[in-house]
């Protein structure tokens, strides 16, 4: 096991897997410029390397220009001088989750609107394939064509995609030291280093997709979704959504508790379905989550530390005491726990059912202000609903 997964595993609760990796990787770049520049060379992102002043930044924070709705906070940002002029590089990096819609388009105007620049750059860098063409296709105000927002972007803006396999290829060839190398194992850990092959476990699931699946909605259907109706209110799109599996790596049900939609909601299911490894589990369970922009989130993770307070054993947290960051409690079992039982499906659709009975007692015994859920008719799943990235990193 490599040194920052030990670092990682002793955080509690949820891990910040891509602010952690972020961290790790722009250390190593501010030490190693020649790298920095290689890579950025290898990929035709800049063509020169005659750089008097290399600066580099993480977790910088934007104030929202007046068409943004929030402020931003960027990921990695390098600055390259040449004492005459100056090139301004974003890097939004992804591991497990993937970009909120109009993210990337919210990172473009903020570049374009930096002034005295020679050069904008965008980057966006995932784990997993992931594309993204809105800057020529998304438009997040309807107010304005896409094409015309478009045609004022490009001339400023240069956008690349990239994969952290890719990283990983160059690196490797260029790993000299005990660093670079604790980077590649990591890397490694988190399934960066994948490149274009179908594994054997790639095969695997490829066969036994609609099994498994099959058997994750059996769990999730008739009476378990009809107790959470009851319990809360409604069921959004009436059916678990396989956008949420690919997005954040969940399988679940789920409803909204405040006008707002997203502010506060829970979800019911499967959580972490892409493990670091083959030995890791998902979890199922329950979990109650507030945005960072909840007016009433103080005092609702006021009542989420004293259920962890009094139940220990029953809830975990993540992120109660983080901001900005989505927040919340989980109620949840290893799937591991479930392998001995003789008829999987029924042992799982009873913790379901445990699950929101102890959500709605903690409701009732925690929280003194009404929810009330949010009933959406079932859609087909090429519908998705429009959702911000909730992700906690990681539940485990």
């Amino acid at each position: 096991m490599s040194l920052f997964t030990n670092l990682l595993n002793l955080h509690s609760g949820s891990k910040p897997r891509e602010d952690f990796f972020t961290e790790i990787v722009a250390y190593f770049l501010s030490l190693n410029n020649d790298v920095l520049l290689d890579w950025l060379k290898h990929h035709s992102i800049i063509s020169e390397d005659n750089y008097s002043s290399i600066k580099i930044s993480t977790q910088q924070e934007h104030q929202a220009l007046a068409i943004h709705t929030e402020d931003s906070r960027l990921d990695i940002v390098i600055e390259l001088s040449t004492g005459l002029s100056t090139d301004v590089i974003f890097i939004e990096s992804k591991i497990g989750s993937t970009a909120i819609p109009g993210q990337l388009e919210k990172y473009a105007d903020i570049l374009s609107n930096l002034p005295n620049l020679r050069h904008r750059i965008l980057i966006y860098i995932t784990r997993d394939y992931d594309p993204k063409d809105e800057l020529k296709q998304y438009d997040y105000d309807p107010k304005r064509a896409i094409k015309e927002y478009c045609l004022e972007l490009s001339p400023k803006i240069n956008f690349f995609q990239l994969r952290w396999y890719q990283f990983y290829s160059f690196l490797k060839e260029r790993a000299s030291d005990i660093l670079a190398q604790e980077i590649l194992i990591f890397m490694r850990n988190n399934r960066m280093s994948h490149t274009n092959q179908f594994s054997s476990v790639d095969l695997l699931t490829m066969v036994n997709y609609n099994k498994t699946l099959l058997l994750m909605e059996s769990t999730l259907s008739e009476e378990v979704q009809q107790e959470f109706k009851l319990a809360f209110g409604g069921v959004i799109k009436g059916a678990a959504s396989r956008t949420q599996w690919k997005w954040d790596e969940r399988y679940i049900i789920y409803t909204h508790f405040s006008p707002s939609v997203w502010d506060l909601w829970c979800g019911l299911g499967y959580f972490d379905l892409n493990p670091n490894n083959l030995t890791d589990y998902p979890y199922l369970g329950i979990f109650l989550q507030v945005s960072h922009r909840f007016g009433q989130r103080p005092k609702i993770i006021e009542s989420m530390q004293k259920i962890i307070n009094d139940k220990p054993n029953l809830w975990t947290p993540s992120n109660l005491k983080v901001l900005p960051a989505w927040s919340g409690i989980f109620y949840r079992k290893s799937l591991k726990d479930f392998l001995s039982e003789e008829n999987h499906v029924s042992a799982i659709k009873l913790f379901f059912q445990e699950s929101i009975k102890e959500l709605k007692t903690v409701q009732e015994q925690y929280f003194d202000f009404p929810w009330k859920g949010v009933s959406i008719e079932a859609t087909t799943e090429g519908d998705k609903e429009e959702y911000p990235d909730t992700s906690l990193s990681s539940i485990a």
